[in-house]
């Protein structure tokens, strides 16, 4: 059994090595072989396959110029190294290189070729067949050029260890090694590129664009690592679409109206030139020339979308470009191409065909224009003058994929190279021996290839990382229409660096681009148009998170940008404008010295002092007097002495409070005014005592003394004194500032604690309580003696002010309470003032009355 299966993988591989490969072909022998996959075409001729006969090989349509010059980098490459003296010398090299038409099933057709000696050799089938004697193996091979065709062709060639150097796949998917292990490639992976592309539109501020990407695996993974990108920045997608050249007209129709009814302008393409072309083509059909397309380097140089006719609608592209080289030569070798010369290039038959519209002698097609089936062509010789027609192929502007190509066949030269100059014990191989040049097999060189660091003609380094990828930057490029003949032009206009810290990565240069082809201002593609400053964005239901409204900022808080996720709270001590858009200090009140209401009270209390103060005049100057004596001299010093207290406390509840004032001030009012009070209730409890006594004696005189009078003073004080000491001992009073108005800070006491400020307040009016009862008592005194009833005038005034004040104060904020409390504090010391001091008594008697009794007795 094991022999039949060896027989038929036999006639299998000898099959495959007869044929060779696909019929069209450059070839050309040497001692070593390289393979190539270059996409000489666009597609395939679409093609129903009814199996009623034997079905025939799809027939390759749409010549791509710049492919077959990408091809000729890689002879060129070859035939610079096989004339050099120092890069292996006395080894030639060799080329298969193969057509892919940009196709799966093509490039596999190729790469049958290129694994068939080794399919050989990795089955030991020596001893049934020697098949590889006139065919050496092909121990690299450089393509192919798309992501989907590199990922079929490096799943076959992985699987014998072939190094495949890819020029043009850029999917993140081929840096995965343990399933493409012999991929290697000369061009940035994609990872990079989609967090570029997603930067760009960071940079330009859009947060609402289109999303197209091939259905392959270059577009696929692209698209994902983008939609990532656009998450982590907060940037919608509005639509996320597949396309691809095989698309039915009326699939590209449907795409083409959703893109048409977005309000996306910007539409970022992860896509090859021929799979974006059919929407271009209906884009420009339907004459849709309002869009901005941000283009993947797969299509952002593109011939097949480059044209003139197509430039309404694709002007002002932003593409992401590979990093251009300079190839010495090239450009002389590329115009040297003839049909006759290089007859090794089969493809040079049919690009001299396309270039100048024209059939060579003996060419198929021209024996198929004959028999009606294509258009009549001339002839022509094959020595026409290829400088003077314009194409693709002669694009000299920049190399980009063409350096690539240059690139990949130096670094598998320079591998070999090592191989060749390898000291033994110092090799890469088991035991540091060295691989021998003569019998090199693909893994050998794969092994070398990874390891490889040289430094080129240019003065660059060349190397693989460890995903096998060689490190590049993208040039970026915007598309604009020639002054001179309507071409496309490519305008530098940036770069993006992949190795270089965040936020240096990009450069844009905005004064270069030109927005679909003649403005210079950037478009808009934002689902919501910009808040103003001031505003914030706000949510809309069921809408993405990129549509919004624009919310004006509460009172307190500012935005002073566009388009602000958030309003800021103003800092502690500020407060927003009217707009919103900046905040500025609060305004800090108090009861201040300065506004006219505190020099009104201010001058209140001073007039207070001084009416007092001339009362105390008064009384000193007639202190002899019976009337004065009458009153109780010594205790009314005291009770004057209180009243300027009194209204001295209040002038500590004007100016910005401060701890010191805040802590003085209700005691000195509390104080001032207990004393005050006390000296009225001494006072008017004697003279009631002494009325109601029948018959003074002396123990009324010395019980109702002065030592006496003044020690119930004292203790009355004293009270209160010790209320304030335990309240500034326990909840000190301190200075704050109020933020809870808006604009304003006003700057008061804390008082610490209303219960002791309560205690205080509350024994001053149960002491002026006492006193209006026993004044009140007094009411039926001689009517000669009246001082009792204007007390208790004084008494009902000081409850009718401190009834109100509870209140006001607990109603009133910032500078306001203090206030209240001064013209509580004023009302009541003018009323008793006033009452007591200031009433015009009828004439008292200087005789005893009421059965002998003197004046000295009251």
């Amino acid at each position: 059994m094991r022999l039949v299966l060896y027989y038929l993988i036999v006639l299998g591989s000898s099959y495959v090595i007869s044929t060779y490969g696909p019929h069209q072909r450059a070839q050309m022998t040497g001692d070593i072989l390289l393979g190539g996959l270059f996409p000489i075409h666009f597609g395939v001729a679409s093609k129903d396959q009814d199996l009623a006969a034997r079905p025939e090989s799809t027939q390759c349509v749409r010549f791509n110029f710049r492919g077959f010059r990408w091809l000729q980098a890689m002879i060129f490459a070859i035939d610079e190294i096989n004339n050099s003296s120092t890069l292996l010398p006395n080894i030639t090299l060799g080329y298969r290189i193969f057509d892919t038409c940009n196709t799966v099933s093509k490039a596999l057709e190729a790469t049958l070729s290129f694994v068939a000696q080794n399919k050989i050799d990795s089955l030991n089938l020596d001893e049934f067949c020697n098949c590889t004697d006139h065919i050496p193996a092909t121990i690299a091979v450089v393509g192919a050029a798309g992501s989907a065709v590199s990922t079929a062709v490096a799943n076959l060639l992985g699987l014998f260890y072939i190094p495949q150097i890819s020029y043009a796949s850029s999917s993140r998917l081929l840096s995965n090694k343990n399933q493409y292990k012999s991929f290697m490639r000369t061009i940035p992976t994609d990872e990079y590129q989609a967090t570029a592309m997603a930067d760009v539109i960071e940079y330009f501020e859009w947060n609402w664009v289109i999303a197209v990407a091939s259905d392959d695996d270059y577009g696929r993974p692209g698209i994902e690592k983008f939609e990532k990108e656009m998450e982590e920045r907060d940037i919608c997608i509005h639509l996320n679409e597949l396309i691809s050249q095989y698309f039915e007209d009326h699939e590209i129709q449907a795409l083409a109206d959703r893109i048409e009814n977005s309000t996306a302008k910007v539409i970022v393409v992860f896509a090859s030139g021929p799979d974006i072309e059919p929407l271009i083509k209906e884009m420009v059909r339907r004459n849709i020339t309002d869009r901005i397309w941000l283009a993947s380097e797969a299509w952002a140089s593109s011939s097949l979308i480059a044209k003139p006719e197509y430039l309404d609608v694709v002007a002002g592209t932003i593409g992401f470009a590979l990093k251009a080289g300079h190839i010495p030569g090239l450009r002389e070798f590329l115009q040297q191409v003839q049909p006759k010369r290089d007859s090794h290039n089969e493809f040079v038959r049919e690009f001299w065909e396309e270039t100048f519209n024209c059939y060579l002698e003996d060419s198929q097609r021209q024996q198929e224009s004959e028999n009606g089936s294509t258009s009549f062509r001339p002839l022509c010789t094959g020595e026409e003058d290829i400088t003077s027609v314009e194409t693709p192929y002669l694009d000299y502007t920049h190399f980009r994929i063409s350096y690539n190509v240059y690139v990949a066949v130096y670094s598998i030269a320079q591998a070999l190279q090592d191989i060749l100059t390898c000291t033994p014990g110092h090799g890469l191989f088991a035991n540091n021996s060295c691989a021998d040049i003569k019998k090199m097999e693909a893994w050998q060189a794969l092994k070398q290839l990874r390891h490889l660091n040289y430094t080129n003609s240019m003065g660059e380094k060349m190397h693989f990382d460890e995903n096998s990828d060689m490190a590049s930057n993208y040039t970026i490029i915007n598309w604009h229409r020639s002054a001179e003949d309507g071409s496309v032009v490519f305008e530098d206009v940036g770069y993006y660096s992949m190795h270089v810290k965040r936020g240096a990565k990009l450069f844009i240069d905005k004064t270069k681009i030109l927005w679909n082809g003649y403005s210079s201002e950037a478009p808009f593609s934002n689902c919501s148009e910009d808040c103003e400053p001031g505003t914030r964005k706000g949510i809309i239901d069921s809408m993405p998170t990129c549509c919004f409204e624009c919310t004006e900022c509460s009172d307190g808080e500012y935005s002073n940008h566009k388009d602000a996720s958030v309003c800021t709270k103003c800092p502690y001590n500020s407060w927003s404008n009217g707009n919103h858009t900046f905040c500025f200090l609060k305004e800090i009140e108090f009861l201040s010295w300065t506004e006219p209401f505190g020099i009104a009270l201010a001058i209140c209390a001073v007039l207070g002092v001084l009416l007092t103060a001339f009362v105390i005049g008064v009384f000193v100057r007639f202190r002899n007097t019976p009337i004065v004596k009458a009153t109780n001299r010594e205790l009314s010093y005291v009770l004057l002495f209180s009243l300027i207290c009194c209204f001295s406390s209040s002038l500590i509840f004007i100016g910005e409070p401060e701890d010191w004032t805040c802590r003085l001030r209700q005691p000195a009012f509390g104080i001032s005014f207990v004393l005050c009070i006390s000296c009225i209730l001494v006072k008017t409890n004697r003279v009631l005592l002494v009325f109601e006594a029948k018959m003074p004696t002396s123990l009324h005189r010395k019980w109702w003394g002065l030592n006496l009078q003044f020690l119930l003073v004292f203790l009355c004080t004293f009270v209160q004194v010790m209320i304030c000491v335990v309240w500034l001992y326990n909840a000190p009073p301190s200075s704050r500032k109020n933020h809870d108005i808006d604009e304003i800070i006003f700057i008061t006491c804390n008082e610490g604690s209303v219960m002791a400020l309560g205690f205080l307040i509350g024994y001053t009016c149960l002491l002026a309580a006492i006193c209006f009862f026993f004044a009140f008592k007094s009411r039926n005194l001689p009517e000669n003696f009246t001082e009792a009833k204007f007390i208790t005038f004084s008494m009902l005034i000081f409850f009718i002010v401190w009834i109100s004040f509870i209140p006001a104060y607990f109603s009133t904020y910032g500078k306001f309470v203090s206030a209240v409390e001064v013209i509580a504090i004023l009302a009541s010391s003018f009323g008793m003032l006033a009452c007591i001091f200031f009433n015009k008594p009828k004439d008292m008697p200087i005789v005893p009355i009421f059965d002998k009794r003197t004046t000295q007795d009251l």
